[in-house]
């Protein structure tokens, strides 16, 4: 008997055709207005309706998670922060336009690239030590580096794992002012998100750490909603590493926290503060035992 096929052959005239179609009418502009008789998968109109939301949450869970599965990533170190650091050349090389410029403002904003210059550059050798540590390791043991697929620091992670040979994952959402993917991420494993929610759950899914660089909204979202996950014990605990003790502790007054009751004194091991890639990926290793060179 023989095995049974678990993908669809997708040169098979009837799904060959559905899509021949839509591409037909794409041309058209009325390919978005309702059409009875197009296969409801391939039915934008439909597809796209209120109340056929709950399937394209499934979609959005299926596609990352069987293309990642098929590739060998089951376990990955996250890094996400602001997508607004660039490298120390670039940032360099805005701070000359600006100090030709004579313009207070943009040096002082050219400054403060420099200086957080230095988080992007140790993202990128984050990124790289834990790709070159792990290339030893047995294909179900490896970690990769997974990313939002953006700009800075997100760039940087992919960055690094690219220059290390390895591959390396992006969850890239889609923003009204249009986000491409950075041209580090290994390209089929570059993913791209309507809903934030799914885009989050993707990134806990295979996540054996986080490491979180300095960033704005979207970096203190994706942190508290893993810190609230594993307080609460809806996620197992991982290492959950804040780069950069001065910012974060700058930021978040965890003191207050505790003195108003609002968190308990151990909810502080929750996460842990680092300044060096090493002390990074050494964090990683203590938690999980790990015996890498």
């Amino acid at each position: 008997m023989g095995s049974m096929q678990s993908t669809q052959n997708l040169k098979e005239p009837s799904l060959l055709h559905a899509w021949t179609d839509l591409q037909a009418e794409a041309q058209s502009s009325d390919w978005m207005k309702p059409e009875a008789h197009r296969l409801a998968f391939a039915d934008p109109e439909f597809l796209l309706r209120r109340e056929t939301r709950g399937i394209r949450f499934q979609l959005e869970m299926l596609k990352p998670d069987l293309a990642q599965a098929e590739a060998g990533i089951e376990h990955t170190v996250v890094v996400f922060g602001s997508a607004r650091f660039v490298d120390r050349a670039a940032a360099q090389a805005q701070l000359q336009i600006a100090q030709q410029s004579g313009q207070a403002q943009d040096i002082a904003k050219a400054q403060a690239l420099v200086r957080n210059a230095e988080h992007y550059e140790n993202a990128r050798v984050f990124a790289q030590m834990v790709a070159k540590a792990c290339s030893c390791l047995p294909d179900d043991e490896k970690l990769f580096i997974c990313t939002g697929g953006g700009p800075g620091i997100m760039e940087a992670a992919n960055r690094g794992a690219q220059e290390a040979g390895a591959l390396s994952v992006a969850l890239n959402i889609a923003l009204p002012h249009e986000q491409h993917p950075n041209p580090y991420v290994t390209p089929e494993l570059s993913f791209k998100f309507h809903y934030f929610a799914l885009r989050k759950m993707h990134f806990m899914m295979r996540a054996k750490a986080l490491v979180a660089f300095p960033g704005g909204f979207g970096t203190l979202d994706e942190l508290f909603e893993v810190m609230t996950l594993v307080q609460t014990r809806k996620a197992r605990p991982v290492p959950i590493l804040l780069f950069g003790t001065a910012f974060w502790k700058g930021l978040i007054n965890m003191d207050v926290l505790i003195e108003e009751g609002t968190i308990s004194p151990s909810d502080l091991q929750l996460f842990h503060y680092v300044d060096t890639p090493e002390a990074s990926w050494q964090a990683i290793c203590d938690f999980y035992q790990l015996k890498v060179d």
